[in-house]
């Protein structure tokens, strides 16, 4: 699948030598933080520099655990016309109020410099290493559009109308589908009636958004942060059933498809050729957790989606020359995040789960020469682990403090009240979850619990933010960079 046009690859080709020559004696990294909303790439990004700048603790990253690793420090980033990622206001957050911080609403950016010793005896007789760690967030609602490249109107009309008509979603679709009864896509094009359509478009994204039922979210991801574009001509436009007649390029549908097409040109492939095409490293963040809360239909809905997405990634490893010019993401992982909402025990489970449901991607990626990786993790560990008593048995827990208005068993808490949740047994054959039978694992119960309240030292130091294979993340991405 071609995204990129022949200008495109040319200017990213100059502007990668640029980059590469520039950065000889300090080289830079670019790590993309990617995944669908709710995902929890804020926290994420967060926790990493938070851990890497106050000395968390990382036994698995090597620099790290072998006293290699100097010091780590924030510097302004690269790119001046991109907004800053709010960390210090997110880790207040998290350490001050113990809430969790806002969802990604645009692109944002932030570097990390590490200064290293290397292993290697020939590089430490040159001198202490540097690296530039660029991290790049974004919203998990723009990375749904990169499939978006690949369709025409009709396509996206048809599969948008389909999913919208399923049961899963029919509290959420029954406006907007109201709204397309008596639509003549043949008919004479109508401002009012496209304003209209797609009005009701977003409102049923919007619901999407928020059902409980699903963890997922649909395209056009602008249409939920229309920013400056609020009212456009590109984020007017809504999908309809094809006219039965001929098509007149006045009508209805050719207005929508030219406003398709202008939001792929003006909106999508600047963001896929300014910020994706520019990444070398790449995770993907997954809450399959919540997908399992909603069963099977919403498990298969997340691996779709995920196969659709990670079809536009850019895998593959490059030569020393041709790594000059031109830019490959040769280190992915997959990360199952929330992993301290289900006892250790079932860590592995979660692996296995995810490694299922990303199994085409992975093995694409891999043709490619790119390494890959699955984990779960938890990037702010919200938990302790314990046990339980039900009857005469002792049960595996988990122990936290829920967030207010959270509810087990009819119980509402309030934000302040600890307790101790058998969440379940995952299943141990991962294909099973999206099967139909599936469907009696609704003996799962995963809560949302508030952060954690960090500990002191007894000299009256706050220890960094606790975390789940947040060093194995680390090792993975940037380990071999600084050896």
């Amino acid at each position: 699948m071609r995204i990129t046009t022949l200008t495109d690859d040319a200017r990213l080709a100059l502007e990668t030598l640029a980059s590469r020559t520039g950065g000889i004696v300090s080289p830079s990294l670019r790590l993309g933080v990617t995944g669908l909303a709710r995902s929890g790439k804020t926290v994420f990004l967060s926790a990493l520099v938070h851990n890497l700048v106050h000395g968390g603790r990382l036994p698995v990253f090597e620099p790290y655990a072998q006293g290699r690793m100097a010091r780590a420090h924030l510097e302004p980033q690269p790119d001046d016309a991109v907004p800053r990622f709010a960390y210090e206001d997110h880790v207040r957050a998290l350490i001050d109020d113990r809430v969790w911080p806002e969802s990604t609403h645009r692109i944002a950016e932030l570097r990390v410099t590490i200064e290293y010793e290397s292993a290697s005896f020939f590089q430490r007789n040159i001198g202490p290493g540097r690296l530039h760690l660029d991290l790049v967030d974004y919203p998990g609602e723009w990375l749904l559009d990169l499939p978006l490249l690949a369709k025409d109107y009709r396509t996206w009309a048809e599969e948008s109308l389909k999913e919208a008509r399923r049961p899963l979603h029919a509290d959420s679709a029954t406006p907007w589908l109201a709204a397309l009864e008596g639509i003549d896509a043949g008919a004479p094009a109508d401002e009012a009636t496209a304003r209209r359509l797609a009005e009701a478009f977003t409102g049923y994204l919007k619901a999407v958004r928020e059902e409980s039922t699903t963890p997922l979210a649909f395209p056009p991801g602008r249409f939920l942060m229309p920013g400056d574009l609020e009212g456009s001509p590109a984020l007017t436009f809504a999908p309809i059933d094809p006219p039965t007649g001929e098509r007149s390029r006045d009508a209805l549908w050719a207005m929508m498809e030219r406003r398709y097409e202008a939001y792929k040109s003006h909106v999508v492939r600047p963001f896929f050729r300014d910020h994706f095409a520019r990444l070398d490293r790449q995770i993907v963040l997954v809450d399959v957790l919540a997908a399992l809360n909603a069963g099977p239909e919403a498990v298969r809905a997340l691996q779709s989606t995920l196969s659709e997405v990670m079809a536009c990634f850019r895998p593959g490893r490059l030569s020393w020359l041709t790594r000059l010019v031109d830019r490959r993401v040769d280190r992915l992982m997959f990360a199952a995040t929330k992993a301290d909402h289900v006892h250790h025990t079932d860590h592995d489970k979660l692996e296995a789960i995810l490694a299922t449901l990303v199994e085409s991607a992975t093995d694409r990626a891999t043709f490619s020469g790119a390494e890959v990786d699955v984990a779960a993790i938890a990037a702010v560990r919200a938990t302790r682990e314990g046990r339980v008593r039900q009857g005469l048995e002792q049960l595996p827990a988990i122990i936290g403090t829920p967030l207010p208005g959270e509810r087990v068993d009819g119980t509402v808490y309030d934000g302040k009240t600890e307790i101790a949740l058998f969440p379940g047994d995952l299943p141990a054959e991962p294909r099973s979850v999206l099967r139909h039978e599936a469907a009696d694992a609704g003996a799962l119960a995963f809560l949302r619990f508030r952060p954690p309240q960090l500990e002191t030292t007894a000299g009256g130091t706050t220890l960094s933010l606790p975390h789940i294979r947040l060093d194995r993340v680390l090792q993975f991405l940037i380990g071999d960079r600084l050896a």
